[in-house]
């Protein structure tokens, strides 16, 4: 083991697996450029020896959170504290005449 945890031995690999194309190959070879991005890689673009652009695939996209209403709070602003009885549907269905 290389004595890192965490993030910090995740960073160490992965700059140490980063992709490097030149400004020729980027030019010419831009689709095998942009296939290594789509995978999820960063690639360093170097013009005559020096660094002078990262391309990066976007930032993962957070995972949202669903807030429930809360329902019990809102029959309780539409019927009060009054209590309906579990058969008034079908009270209600039998006394109409269809």
């Amino acid at each position: 083991m290389n004595g890192l945890t965490g993030g910090a031995a995740q960073s160490i690999t992965f700059v140490l697996n980063m992709k490097t194309a030149n400004v020729r190959q980027l030019r010419h070879a831009f689709g095998d450029v942009m296939d290594w991005v789509a995978d999820g890689q960063q690639v360093k673009i170097v013009k005559k020896g020096k660094v002078i652009a990262l391309l990066s695939p976007p930032p993962r996209p957070r995972p949202r959170k669903l807030k429930l209403p809360d329902f019990a709070a809102r029959q309780r602003r539409v019927f009060g504290e009054r209590v309906l009885p579990g058969n008034i549907v079908a009270e209600e269905r039998e006394s109409c005449q269809w």
